[in-house]
């Protein structure tokens, strides 16, 4: 399975010079915890990913720390050249990289580096779980034709 098919493409980005406060209220209205930071592209093509904000970015960074959030931008706290994966590349592929950085959600590019989607375990957890309940379905199918055979 391509990581194409399971990204998820309806994207929350914000830029760097943006207010933390800003990123933070848009996390909270929408309901995520990952922004992915994208810089301004060439007009005809797609931004690119510059960075990552987490949630828990802002509270080890900031709250923890005590900084001020108003004093600071996104660019201060977001995760910079973040590890991203190819839209045409496996699931395999992206868990490793995944496990190896330690995160639960990558950007996925098209063939221009282009942002086109964020992967994240769910997504990956959701489609094998759609495949094991057709593999079990496919089971149960089997066992009441061969039973509907015997009689």
């Amino acid at each position: 399975m391509e990581i194409a098919k399971l990204c998820r493409r309806n994207l929350i980005t914000v830029h760097e010079n943006d207010e933390l406060i800003k990123a933070a209220q848009i996390m909270r209205t929408r309901h995520v915890g990952y922004l992915v930071v994208v810089r301004a592209g060439i007009a005809d093509v797609a931004p690119e990913p510059a960075g990552v904000l987490t949630d828990r970015d802002i509270v080890i960074k900031v709250v923890s720390a005590q900084a001020d959030p108003r004093a600071l931008t996104v660019g201060d706290v977001m995760t910079r050249e973040p590890v991203v994966v190819a839209e045409g590349e496996s699931i395999n592929k992206a868990l490793g990289e995944m496990r190896r950085i330690g995160v639960r959600r990558l950007p996925v590019v098209g063939h221009r580096g282009q942002l086109v989607g964020v992967l994240s375990l769910d997504d990956v957890v959701d489609a094998l779980a759609d495949e094991l309940g057709a593999i079990a379905g496919s089971i149960r199918n089997e066992q009441r034709i061969e039973a509907a055979l015997r009689q």
